[in-house]
């Protein structure tokens, strides 16, 4: 059954699929998540140590893929260019600001201010579309012996986050020696729905959340840091 996505979703919507108003994905209604993502994530470094910014790979599920991809084949060859996609990469990382690029980052205990995303690509992998892009810190931060944190989710889950296998999952970029990334997944990667029998959790409550929301946090994927 598709699900029909409300218009007050329109912005997230917008920001990871700029695909207007209704989202027709093939799926179980009422269902929360409704895109699922598989990352990996960057952190670069400066000289002498200091955290510049995150680099995003954002693979998305094949349903998703094929939905906001209609009719981007331009010269009709049965492919999606790079040079296709790129007007719908260059609006879904413009549009993420209002979710907070779905990133939380801090260094040494204080979170971390992002200016301008750049470098925007998107490529289909198999039958996954992937979205690239940077994320600049707005003022690089030293690291020092202290801790990188990053964490990336959608605080109203109605996106669904995995960090990819593999050691690309969490890559250092420039990094002082001796630094290494650790990776943390959530403790569970069940999606909620309203047919759960789980108090609170309907539509409604899920139609609620905001970006200010905390609800995704439990969900979140976390890269940690540590240098000597």
């Amino acid at each position: 059954m598709p699900i029909a996505s409300p218009p007050h979703r329109a912005p997230l919507l917008a920001a990871c699929l700029s695909a207007g108003l209704a989202l027709a994905l093939p799926g179980p209604a009422l269902a929360h998540p409704h895109v699922w993502v598989t990352a990996k994530a960057e952190i670069d470094y400066a000289e002498g140590g200091k955290v510049t910014g995150i680099r995003h790979a954002w693979t998305f599920d094949a349903a998703y893929s094929a939905f906001v991809t209609q009719g981007l084949d331009k010269n009709h060859d049965g492919a999606l260019s790079p040079d296709e996609l790129s007007d719908l990469a260059t609006e879904n990382t413009r549009n993420l600001t209002e979710f907070g690029y779905f990133t939380k980052l801090k260094v040494g205990g204080k979170e971390q201010a992002f200016g301008e995303p750049a470098e925007p690509r998107m490529a289909m992998q198999g039958e996954g579309l992937t979205l690239t892009f940077l994320l600049p810190l707005k003022t690089p931060a030293p690291q020092g012996r202290g801790v990188v944190a990053l964490e990336v989710y959608d605080p109203t889950y109605f996106v669904a986050f995995s960090l990819a296998e593999g050691a690309d999952a969490a890559r250092l970029a420039g990094a002082p020696p001796g630094c290494a990334a650790t990776v943390t997944r959530p403790k569970t990667q069940e999606a909620k729905t309203a047919e759960a029998g789980k108090p609170g959790m309907t539509e409604a409550f899920f139609e609620a959340l905001t970006a200010a929301s905390n609800f995704g946090v439990q969900f979140a994927n976390r890269i940690l840091v540590a240098c000597p």
